[in-house]
């Protein structure tokens, strides 16, 4: 079972619910939990994790001075500007490329190879029995987000609950996150942004056949609008947050509330049995 928590606007609370959701499971069941916001990846700041780290790759044109004519067919190949064909050489602009190995197949001296460049580096730990934590990060000035979160979720591929929490908004890194995911927990606030943001969030799964169900966190208990927008896009509401200020704190110390507060561990429990019954899978 893959679930994957999105949300169409940053600071919703999306990692805290992947968060609480993981801790809450992990004395049912093994549970990995993969951070796929790699521009900003924060999951590791709930645990105490240890890492293996393994560095991400992708590829970029090499070019062979001796054989390159300078003839610029790959330059005009190119449609992203990642080689520009001087009078004397070629210049390789690395974070314009997209890997798609097109130059090596038009160039006619065949002076173009491919190395490796690394893009950033996926954390692997066990920070508490039965969790599993992968947490990708893109280097710093980097661009190639989706090559980072693809390498983040194979590690985690096999394993029985995967729980991945994406980057905000509807661009590619969350397209990448929500690929090949069972159900997707969208967390949205009651506000206009949040509705509108909302609204894009759900475009998007729905453009992928995705089953959703949304969280309303920050609750202040006017949620009217974002309750008839669920119930006019048939989309349950899973789980309501309430904004208060004992649940504030417990997270403005890095804490979770499904360790900290009663009742809270068996509510994130009661979320995933539902995504259960919403894709039809028994416990």
């Amino acid at each position: 079972m893959k679930i994957v928590v999105a949300s169409g606007k940053g600071g919703t609370g999306k990692s805290t619910v992947a968060a609480n959701l993981a801790y809450s499971l992990i004395e049912l069941q093994s549970v990995t939990l993969v951070d796929c916001d790699v521009e900003v990846p924060n999951l590791h700041l709930f645990f105490n994790p240890e890492p293996a780290i393994k560095e991400v790759f992708t590829i970029i044109p090499k070019i062979d001075s001796d054989l390159c004519t300078l003839c610029g067919d790959c330059g005009r190949f190119c449609r992203y500007g990642a080689l520009t064909v001087l009078k004397d050489r070629v210049l390789v602009f690395e974070k314009m490329c997209h890997a798609c190995g097109g130059c090596m197949i038009v160039c006619p001296e065949k002076a173009i190879s491919e190395c490796n460049y690394a893009v950033g580096r996926v954390e692997d730990s066990n920070p508490l029995p039965g969790l599993r934590l992968i947490s990708g990060f893109l280097k710093e000035g980097e661009v190639l987000a989706p090559r980072v979160i693809k390498d983040a979720k194979a590690a985690a591929e096999g394993d029985g609950l995967i729980i991945i929490d994406s980057s905000p908004g509807i661009a590619c890194p969350v397209i990448e996150a929500m690929d090949e995911a069972d159900f997707c927990i969208l967390v949205t606030e009651s506000t206009p942004f949040g509705l509108h943001d909302l609204d894009l969030a759900v475009g998007v799964t729905k453009s992928l056949g995705l089953k959703a169900g949304i969280i309303i966190n920050r609750s202040d208990g006017s949620d009217e609008d974002v309750r008839n927008y669920c119930r006019k896009m048939d989309l349950p509401v899973l789980l309501t947050i309430p904004f208060s200020r004992e649940i504030a704190s417990v997270q403005n110390r890095g804490d979770l509330i499904s360790e900290k507060l009663p009742g809270w561990k068996e509510q994130f429990a009661g979320v995933y049995k539902e995504c259960l019954e919403l894709c039809g899978v028994d416990e």
